[in-house]
């Protein structure tokens, strides 16, 4: 069997999942005509910040995860996104297939503290494949390794991104909170009637506000 070549031709957000999840098209290929049975595919995908510019309010949205501007020459390191498996059917030549990697909301993750940041542009991706390839000679079962070397860059727009988690999430953001915190909140809340969690956090921060005048 030949070498398989990977290439993401497309990113959509998927409307259907029910995670927030973005939807890679991957064209895997085999030269000659010698058919694959199956692929056992693993991706590993990671986020390479360094690959793109940042604007001054993007860099200062950015500071949590890489310090100020000045040591992002040493800080600027690549970011996990996730590792997903995907069975591919039999095939000759080569197909298209969808690779679904869902996208967390929690802003204390890494990955999503990194989309937040950016306002407009391309995220840049690293796709790292591994897997088995199934396939047959002769008559005779072969199997073999899709080797680590077999990797692919993608830069993911921004909007697809927020069009992915717009889907679940419209309009909103994600905090996670300490119990004892929650249970303050939720007191303040109902001590006043607010009948948002919204209307009571603004309520917090304008009587912040007032005594910092």
């Amino acid at each position: 069997m030949n070498s398989l070549h990977f290439e993401c031709v497309d990113a959509q957000a998927n409307p259907y999942a029910a995670v927030p999840a973005i939807t890679l098209r991957l064209r895997i290929s085999q030269g000659g005509d010698e058919p694959v049975d199956a692929v056992a595919l693993r991706c590993q995908i990671r986020i390479e910040p360094h690959r793109r510019r940042y604007s001054a309010d993007e860099a200062r949205r950015l500071v949590d995860l890489f310090g100020d501007t000045g040591r992002w020459a040493r800080t600027l390191k690549p970011v996990s996104l996730a590792t997903v498996p995907a069975m591919v059917p039999g095939f000759t030549g080569s197909t298209v297939v969808d690779l679904d990697v869902p996208c967390s909301y929690d802003l204390e993750v890494a990955s999503t503290k990194y989309f937040n940041a950016l306002d407009q542009g391309s995220i840049p991706l690293l796709l790292l494949f591994s897997g088995t390839v199934f396939g047959r000679h002769d008559g005779r079962l072969r199997v073999r390794q899709v080797p680590w070397s077999n990797e692919e860059s993608f830069a993911l727009p921004v909007e697809v991104w927020r069009r992915t988690v717009d889907y679940h999430f419209p309009g909103s953001a994600w905090l996670r909170l300490r119990q004892d915190t929650m249970d303050e909140l939720q007191r303040f809340r109902s001590e006043h009637a607010f009948t948002t969690w919204d209307d009571a956090v603004a309520a917090l921060l304008a009587e912040v506000r007032a005594q910092d005048r």
